[in-house]
């Protein structure tokens, strides 16, 4: 660590400036380089030190906007949003060995020159210090800490970094907290906290309670983290899944309760927040947004272009009904990696939405079907896993998954057809974009799905 502290903590910290001016070339080449980065295929045209805060000596806690075009401009690199990214970076004389893959550059000006800037989430060190602040809540300039007082953390958990794939960065503490640092933040509170709050609330035991979080009140206020408890030994529903495919059993038992589990967290998500009544015209403006999505994104992948029309009909299917059900908060990015079987029980996690979307829309009260029509979607993922294809045990599968949510929520999403294919056309679309932009080996996969679905036809719908 450097000898001296580089911010005062809890303080106004150091000008935003200087600290820039050390760290702009080194975060314009490691940013796109995370898997988090959100701007992927864009190119970063300017970096704002939004706040800087030491949590402890050595450790800097920043917010950094992203910028990716400019107002006014012409062309593709023109008038794209900004982003704004978490960031706890570690500064040391020397980087000893074991950090070498955190390592981010070496400062060649500024307030840092001469030290040596690395990740600190890949540091054991600085985690476990940052644990210690959930433990004990507080403020640290414009960063509050916060917890469950009912929920008891003990301190020594050794941190270890989770190396999967996704959109933030977790860290598990001894086996009994996972933290979710969320890397893009966006204004307000994330789902992610504020929904597995309510549920437990509701005494739903299909998720687990937040026991401690931070936000931020500058730029904006927001949600930086949250810990909850670690489900040790439990396996993502992605694993299991693939595990039955690989060893050829079936796996519809398992499928048919989790979509029990489905409707127990909808059940509860309708008694924790409002319903909202669909006003006229629901279905078609819903529609409508659908459609934009798919021109949006049939500009960007032309692929897409062909199945454009069939696709199309899906929507046109939508807009035609003139009933909707009550919408109601739901879960946003329902898939196999976002739930986990402990024993035999199924838990939902991950609230956050689909990280693309704003968090307005995120938040907002949607149909049901989203969900269910998410899960349908990444049955068919695994299916396609591996070789040979096997299309029968995703419509098992998928079967089964309707079965059990009709079971446990007195409604079938089945009888709504025109509703389902919709939502699973609308997920699929998603996917083609997400694809394209961070998985081009993955694109196969929803380009298949709606080669089905623009063929598929319904029944004209009663009037």
């Amino acid at each position: 660590m450097p000898k001296s502290t580089l911010l005062r903590p809890g303080g106004p910290g150091l000008d935003r400036a200087p600290l820039l001016g050390s760290l702009a070339e080194l975060l314009h080449a490691w940013l796109p380089r995370q898997r988090w980065f959100a701007g992927k295929g864009r190119t970063i045209t300017e970096l704002t030190v939004l706040s800087a805060t030491e949590l402890h000596p050595g450790c800097l806690h920043l917010l950094v906007r992203a910028g990716h075009g400019t107002p006014g401009g012409h062309g593709p690199g023109a008038n794209q949003p900004d982003d704004c990214y978490q960031l706890l970076l570690g500064v040391r004389d020397v980087l000893p060995p074991r950090l070498a893959g955190a390592l981010i550059g070496r400062a060649d000006e500024g307030p840092l020159a001469g030290l040596m800037v690395y990740d600190a989430l890949q540091d054991p060190e600085a985690a476990g210090l940052l644990l210690e602040r959930l433990r004990h809540p507080g403020t640290a300039g414009p960063l509050r800490f916060e917890r469950d007082a009912r929920v008891p953390v003990p301190g020594g958990l050794c941190p270890r970094l989770l190396d999967a794939e996704q959109s933030n960065t977790s860290v598990v503490y001894g086996d009994a907290f996972i933290l979710k640092v969320f890397r893009r933040v966006q204004p307000g509170v994330n789902p992610d906290l504020e929904v597995p709050e309510a549920l437990a609330r509701q005494g739903c035991t299909r998720v687990t309670a937040p026991a401690a979080w931070f936000r931020t009140s500058r730029p904006g206020p927001a949600t930086l983290g949250v810990l909850q408890p670690y489900l040790r030994g439990a396996a993502d529903g992605w694993a299991l899944a693939v595990d039955s495919l690989g060893s050829e059993r079936d796996f519809s038992a398992e499928a048919f309760q989790l979509g029990r589990a489905t409707a127990e967290v909808h059940l509860s998500l309708a008694s924790a927040f409002p319903l909202q009544t669909p006003a006229r015209r629901h279905n078609r403006r819903l529609a409508e947004a659908m459609t934009e999505r798919l021109h949006a994104t049939a500009r960007a992948v032309p692929a897409l272009l062909p199945y454009v029309p069939g696709l199309q009909s899906a929507y046109d299917a939508l807009a035609l009904l003139d009933t909707a059900r009550p919408a109601q908060r739901v879960h946003g990015d329902l898939h196999l990696g976002q739930v986990l079987r402990a024993g035999r029980r199924w838990y939902v996690i991950d609230f956050e939405g689909e990280p693309a979307r704003p968090l307005a829309e995120r938040r907002r009260a949607q149909s049901p079907a989203r969900d269910v029509a998410g899960m349908l979607r990444s049955f068919d993922y695994a299916a396609r896993s591996g070789r040979p294809w096997r299309p029968e045990w995703a419509q098992q599968c998928r079967e089964a998954y309707c079965a059990g949510y009709a079971a446990e929520a007195r409604w079938d999403p089945r009888q709504e057809p025109e509703v389902l294919r919709a939502y699973e056309t609308d997920r699929a679309v998603y996917e083609v974009l997400y694809e394209a932009r961070h998985r081009p080996e993955w694109l196969p996969v929803p380009m298949a799905a709606l080669t089905r679905l623009a063929e598929t036809r319904l029944n004209p719908p009663r009037q």
